[in-house]
């Protein structure tokens, strides 16, 4: 039991980092729709310069800088050019697809760099919370950090106050002296790098090595669970970890259940409609009336200001 729950939650460490950021971009108020080229596009670079240089780190350096270009050129769109979101976005998903594919050919099967597990001392000794939570590598340990610090910087700092307030009120947040679009270009391109490091977390850690379906639609997924998780960074892990057991589940059940793997592909785009479907019929909002206290926790409404371009009047 602590064994499959650690493969839980390491399964799902390269997912909460790539969630979290594209909630904290939406949050601003700016889609980042490229995820699934971004995420190929950064697990192959990080995967060979982690291996021309001989080490993780520089691939982890150069994945999170290609997902801060990928979300720059997307701000760059939408506020100097006036372009729509999802259009860049979704183009720019196929050409980082492209680009993986032929500049990645040369190193498919290469054997590269990884992360080595890095046991906490004394903490991994804790009953049952010690093997699933503490027997792990830094990648994982930084996955919990990144929920953790994206929920207090939403919701216990001004900065983060203000962040929500750009993405739901940009006119408002402009009366108060915010800089719209200087904020919503920061957390979009804070954003792309996490989505970046997220893609060299699963060539480097999660699986191995570079191969073209690498994180075959785990962007798209990535979309689906920010949707599902209502733009709460608690809700959208959760997500994480239920996606991750089923990645586990599959795993351990195709024996029983020949094929059973092979669904997880086609996961997404069912996922999406349900998310879609929750988050329009409010259910978590109508308990949230129930339960004032959660309501936070529980809205599942998007952004108001979401996609939308903001000039001054």
């Amino acid at each position: 039991m602590e064994a499959t729950l650690a493969s839980i939650v390491a399964a799902a460490s390269p997912l909460i980092f790539a969630t979290m950021g594209e909630t904290i971009s939406e949050k601003s108020g700016v889609i980042n729709l490229s995820m699934e080229g971004s995420l190929r596009l950064s697990a192959m670079t990080g995967f060979v310069a982690a291996l021309l240089a001989g080490h993780a780190l520089v691939g982890f350096g150069a994945a999170v800088g290609v997902g801060a270009l990928i979300a720059a050129i997307i701000v760059f769109g939408n506020i100097q050019l006036k372009l729509n979101q999802i259009a860049v976005g979704f183009v720019l998903a196929l050409l980082a697809i492209d680009l993986a594919s032929f500049l990645g050919d040369p190193y498919v099967g290469e054997r590269g760099e990884s992360v080595p597990s890095m046991p906490i001392p004394f903490l991994e000794d804790i009953p049952f919370f010690g093997k699933v939570f503490f027997s792990h590598n830094l990648v994982v340990y930084g996955s919990f950090v990144a929920i953790a610090a994206t929920w207090f910087f939403m919701y216990r700092t001004r900065p983060g106050l203000t962040l929500q307030g750009v993405g739901e009120r940009p006119q408002a947040a402009f009366a108060r002296g915010a800089s719209v679009n200087k904020l919503r270009a920061l957390y979009a391109i804070i954003g792309g790098a996490m989505i970046g490091l997220a893609g060299a977390a699963y060539s480097l850690d999660v699986k191995l090595g570079w191969r073209e379906n690498l994180t075959l639609n785990l962007g798209w997924i990535a979309l689906a669970i920010v949707i599902f998780g209502g733009w709460h960074p608690i809700r959208v892990a959760l997500g994480c970890y239920l996606f991750g057991a089923l990645q586990v589940a599959a795993f351990q059940l195709q024996d029983v259940i020949p094929g059973l793997a092979q669904v997880l592909p086609i996961a997404p785009f069912p996922l999406m409609i349900l998310a879609l479907v929750i988050v329009h019929r409010d259910w978590f909002g109508n308990l949230g009336d129930r339960y004032p206290r959660l309501r936070g926790f529980l809205s599942g409404e998007p952004p108001d200001a979401i996609g939308t371009i903001f000039e001054r009047e």
